[in-house]
């Protein structure tokens, strides 16, 4: 297990070292925060928040869709709660995360944008921003790459149609 949180903290670390990747976890870290967020239920209200946001993070940072769904979920459920504006940029941020994660690229950039506002110069949300856009862009250029490519097949296509029609005649 040790082993297993030195990677994670290692993908922490490189991400707030200014690297443009978002970190992972992996299962053996969730599952650890499910049990966390298990035996919190009922000592404290805070205590149980903290676990939960724990968890949260957890999910959305997963290699699992099913876990970054459930992530995603928890953080809705829980954002109409959040009491402080740094509560509320975290969840917002965690959730433009899940979005990421999840390919909606469009929900993922209102919620970065959100969190922005609270706090414009938070290196977090403005990392995953860079990202995001960066995303956008390079999937416009495959785009783009496709419809020409599919363009330029259907002009084949018909060219060859063209071509055999007159040899018929």
């Amino acid at each position: 297990m040790e082993g297993k949180m030195g990677k994670f903290f290692d993908s922490v670390g490189a991400f707030f070292s200014g690297g443009d990747q978002i970190p992972w976890c992996d299962r053996d870290i969730i599952a650890g925060c499910e049990r966390e967020a298990a035996e919190a239920n009922g000592v404290s209200a805070e205590h149980m928040s903290e676990s939960i946001m724990r968890l949260s993070w957890a999910l959305v940072h997963s290699r699992q869709p099913e876990d970054i769904q459930r992530g995603i979920a928890m953080l809705e459920a829980s954002l109409a709660g959040s009491n402080t504006p740094p509560q509320k940029r975290e969840k917002l941020y965690l959730l433009a995360v899940g979005y990421y994660r999840s390919g909606d690229y469009s929900r993922s950039r209102q919620l970065v944008e959100r969190c922005l506002e609270i706090a414009p110069d938070w290196r977090q949300a403005l990392t995953l921003k860079k990202a995001i856009e960066d995303r956008i862009s390079k999937d416009g250029v495959i785009g783009i790459g496709i419809a020409a490519t599919a363009v330029g097949a259907v002009g084949l296509v018909a060219g060859g149609i063209a071509t055999a029609l007159a040899r018929k005649k």
